[in-house]
């Protein structure tokens, strides 16, 4: 049975919903980088997919964490087909390694979704990109494509990638895409990517088979505070607690852009609360978007 969170706002559980087959696989990356095992968006959209017969392949850099999460979400969900590969978004060979491993294992990929993440935090990848663009956006972008061709033959199928509505505070800037000065801000901008990237890759799958959808989850209580100091984080919990929204919340929409028929027209779209929303003018240039998804290409090696 569906959860009452899950079915009282967003998702129908009658045939409107996003048909779900016994080998239906979704691959969900687990950002590791910011969470325990016992909490977040990603854990409740596995679970609630999971409910509905998915096949749940969690991502992640954590095998520990990886490990726990897969035992709560089986044991949530009454679903055994729920396991767990190792990644590390941060580097761009964990990446490729992951893909290549995948490919090999599994002949089903028909729900990714982009669900690691890094906050704002002035450090820097493996491959020498700014962590927040490096892993927010970089990585997102080389796994997608490497597993494009699989979600082509597997069509229909979706591609949801989390951002926030904090893209709106900054522009990128293409002589600075590894800008990494004032951690906010380099936060904001790899927000604005993905918005980018969710818009340019409905475009060139258009008419294939493949949709793609951003999400802005809602500001979410979990655990992302864990990168900073112990004053800080004693003072966003109670913020947190305030203004934020459960993790299962905040995982509504992305499970609504994940399996609800509703949405397939809107690819390309950016949604909140369930429902297509507006962005800003200059999150919406397409020149922007291909121009970014040409030096994202260059930056990973794929071109």
């Amino acid at each position: 049975m569906i959860p009452q969170w899950l079915s009282a706002k967003c998702i129908s559980l009658t045939s409107e919903a996003f048909s779900f087959t016994a080998t239906m696989t979704v691959v969900w990356l687990w950002p590791g980088y910011l969470i325990g095992g016992n909490s977040g968006v990603g854990k409740e959209t596995a679970v609630a997919l999971a409910m509905r017969g998915a096949r749940v392949i969690i991502a992640c850099r954590d095998l520990g964490k990886a490990e726990k999460a897969v035992r709560e979400i089986k044991y949530k969900s009454h679903n055994l087909n729920v396991l767990y590969m190792e990644l590390d978004m941060a580097n761009m060979h964990s990446v490729r390694e992951f893909c290549k491993t995948f490919l090999q294992r599994e002949k089903k990929l028909d729900i990714l979704i982009n669900n690691a993440g890094m906050p704002g935090v002035l450090d820097w990848t493996d491959d020498g990109f700014s962590m927040c663009f490096g892993v927010n956006h970089l990585g997102h972008f080389l796994l997608t494509n490497l597993l494009l061709p699989r979600l082509r033959e597997c069509a229909p199928s979706r591609v949801v990638t989390l951002t926030c509505s904090s893209y709106k505070y900054q522009k990128l800037d293409f002589q600075d895409l590894n800008y990494n000065l004032l951690p906010f801000f380099t936060y904001c901008r790899s927000k604005l990517a993905n918005i980018y990237f969710s818009q340019e890759l409905a475009r060139i799958t258009e008419g294939k088979g493949v949709t793609s959808y951003a999400v802005h989850p809602g500001f979410v209580q979990s655990g992302w505070t864990c990168h900073y100091s112990t004053l800080f984080r004693m003072l966003m919990q109670v913020i947190m607690w305030m203004f934020f929204v459960p993790c299962e919340v905040g995982a509504q929409t992305v499970i609504y852009c994940a399996v609800s028929d509703e949405v397939a027209k809107h690819s390309g779209g950016y949604f909140m609360d369930c429902r297509p929303a507006t962005l800003r003018p200059f999150a919406r240039d397409a020149g922007v978007a291909k121009k970014l998804w040409e030096a994202s290409e260059r930056l990973v090696k794929l071109a």
